[in-house]
Formats: structure tokens, sequence, C-alpha cells
């Protein structure tokens, strides 16, 4: 992919599938995908990469579809995942989240832009490096990645420790408005519980009031967000209290528990032990039992695999060769500089490169805006020239010298 003809010729393609991509973009909507709950999807996707001529398809332990195409030696990867989150107030929508419709240059519905449509693109653009006779010394692997939205990396860890899938570098397709991101903040869900004893509501005086020693965590949570560290590219890190919940034997007892969920974002520099130890020494907090939330919910396929809900940093320097290959496909399909952002929100690449050091960098279709919104949808004209850049870029990171 040296040359601006051949960049042009994947570009023409790209454009001949316009209505394919869309239609399958629509099927995958018309099919709800809630986490844990994605079998049909995943179905589907494995049927269209079957169709299309991947080398291989098969399903994982948790459920994920992974195809496959080329067989050479350097093992590249495209990643989407093919859950979504529920659809919220139905009456926020002006059309049916599950419709799938297409209409005036879009294609609308739960999980477009979030993130299905990067999917879509993802299987015709592997299908284009095939049809377009772009194998070179690499195999180019697709997945579909399940049980995403409530526990991000969760796919990833599974595919790398359990399947040995550990390719040079992943691509991620959720939403960037088709522009290259090389990095987001970090997460991890926190819970804190204090305990009281409980008493008579008529005579609290006996009793140890749970929510009242809540009060000044909850405090120094707000004054704590304020001073956290900050990064020049990622930003600041962040702490909100997401949540909180009491116990007592009645209405008319004193609480002997209370409890706080935190949403904890992570900059550069930040993780998990500095996270934890910050509440712990918040006025009260040495008081109170501070810990990660950890997730054991069983995917469709049976399995459970259990992680605690940290989601690490990561962030890739823009001279990475992972980065400069991306710009180079940019520059070479659509002209001009490469746009370079972040993420505001998490991605898969928390295990892919947080957790397993495996460099990793967006390009989807579609705005980070939409995501969890109502009325979401994407753009045939993004999902297009996704199609291009995922044919394009496998092909441009070995000519570009990326070497291991």
């Amino acid at each position: 992919m040296s040359s601006r003809l051949e960049y042009s010729k994947v570009l023409a393609a790209a454009e001949g599938r316009r209505d394919a991509v869309a239609r399958f973009l629509s099927d995958l909507v018309r099919i709800p995908s809630l986490s844990t709950k994605e079998r049909a999807v995943a179905e589907r996707i494995a049927e269209e990469m079957r169709r299309l001529g991947f080398d291989e398809v098969r399903l994982d332990g948790l459920g994920s579809v992974v195809g496959r195409v080329g067989r050479g030696r350097r093992l590249l990867a495209i990643d989407g995942h093919i859950d979504t989150v529920d659809v919220g107030d139905p009456g926020a929508w002006t059309k049916d989240p599950f419709s799938g419709e297409i209409a005036d240059g879009r294609v609308y519905g739960r999980g477009s832009t979030d993130q299905k449509g990067g999917v879509a693109a993802a299987v015709y653009g592997a299908a284009l490096v095939k049809e377009l006779g772009l194998e070179g010394n690499f195999s180019l692997v697709v997945t579909g990645t399940v049980m995403e939205e409530d526990c991000d990396g969760l796919c990833w860890q599974y595919l790398i420790r359990e399947e040995g899938l550990k390719p040079e570098c992943v691509l991620i397709t959720e939403p960037t408005n088709c522009v290259i991101n090389r990095g987001q903040r970090g997460r991890m869900e926190i819970k804190v519980e204090t305990r009281g004893l409980s008493a008579h509501g008529s005579a609290p005086e006996r009793g140890v009031n749970a929510i009242y020693k809540m009060q000044p965590i909850i405090k120094g949570v707000e004054e704590l967000n304020e001073r956290l560290a900050h990064h020049d590219f990622l930003g600041k890190g962040t702490v909100v209290a997401s949540g909180i919940w009491s116990r007592s034997p009645s209405q008319c007892a004193v609480a002997d528990g209370c409890g706080m969920s935190l949403d904890r974002r992570l900059t550069v520099g930040e993780d998990r032990e500095l996270a934890l130890r910050q509440i712990r020494e918040l006025p009260g907090g040495s008081e109170a039992e501070v810990s990660l939330y950890r997730y054991e919910e069983q995917a469709y396929t049976g399995k459970v695999y259990p992680t605690d809900k940290y989601y690490p940093t990561w962030l890739l320097e823009e001279e990475h060769p992972a980065i400069r290959s991306a710009a180079a496909a940019y520059t070479g399909l659509f002209g001009g500089g490469a746009p370079i952002s972040k993420w505001v929100f998490s991605t898969n690449g928390v295990a892919i490169c947080g957790m397993h050091g495996i460099p990793c960098f967006g390009f989807g279709p579609g705005e980070e805006r939409h995501a969890h919104a109502p009325n979401e949808y994407n753009t045939i004209d993004q999902l297009v020239r996704c199609v291009a850049f995922y044919a394009a870029w496998p092909s441009t990171f070995v000519a570009t010298g990326a070497q291991r």
C-alpha cells in the first residue's frame, strides 16, 4: 500500500460496499444484544463473515466472534464489541430503537454507533483485504466481542489469557468520528461501606448511625475530585459518587449499614493502589471498608470469568509505530494530515494495552456523544470511510516498518 493509486482502489472498493455495509449494520441493530445476551447477534456476524469468505470463523468460550483473513506470520487484529446498553426511556426516542431504519444517509437505532457500526465496517474491511489481494505476511483477525458494556476488556482478558490471541497491534473500532485515538483514561468502580449499630428510632443515642459515618467521606470525595492529577493530553482524574444506599431493621430504626459507589477515572500516573488509598485517607475513611467491585456475571455460553472492576489507563505516544501506521493509512486514503485525539469513555484497550501491553489505537465511525443516548445513529459516509481504513491499515502497518 505504498502508492496513491492503490489507496484510491481501496476507497473505490469501499464505496462499492456502501449499501451492503449499511444493510448489514441495520440487521445487527435489529437484533437486541444486551451484555450476556449476545448469542443471536454473534451468530449473525459469524454468518456474514462466512458468506464474505473469511478463512476461519469461530466463537470463543465467552461467545465472542473471531474471524480471520490471511495466513501470514504477523498477527494483527481489529476489535469491536457487539453488546449494547439498554434503551432507557422509550419515550425519548423518535424512531424505534431496534428498527435499524436506513434514511437520510444514516442507520438509526441502539448500537448503531456504540458499537455495531464499527463491527459492520470491520467485517467488510477485512473482506476487502482478501478480495483486493492485499494479504501480505500477516493474518488479520476481526473480533466481535461480548460483555464490554458490563465489564470493559473482560473479553480480551479471556482472548489473551485463555485463547492465546496476542496480536502485534489491535485497531479498536469504537466511535472516534473517523479520527485516530491513541489513549484513554482508566477507570475503577469502588465500593465504600460503613457499619453502625441499630437502635430504635425513638432513641437514636443508643445506636451508631452508619449514614452519619458516611457523611464526612461523601464530603471528602467531593473535595478530592478537585485536587486529582492532570495530564496534558488525557486530562484530569475524577471521582464522583454514583450511588448510595443504607440498611436498617426498619424505617423506625438507626441505620446499621451504609454504602456508596464511586466512579473513579484514572489519568496517567494513577492506579488501583493510589485510588483506594486516597479514599481510605479521607476523613472517616479509615473506619470504612473500601474495595473494588467484582464482575462475576455468566456469559451466554454459560462461562463465568471473574475479574475486579479495575480498568487501567493506556496511552501511546504520537510517534509510536502503531500511530505512525494509522496516520500513513489515513493520509494515503483521505489526504491531509491525520487528526489525533483520545476517548473520554473507556474501551477494550484497558485490557489489550493497559493490562497486557499490546499496542492499540482507535478509528471508528460515529460520534462518542451518541453512545448510550436516545436517537442514536451512524452515518453511512463514515461507515464507508472505515471500511476503506480497515482494509488499508494492515498492509500499511507492515509497509511502514512497524516491527515486533
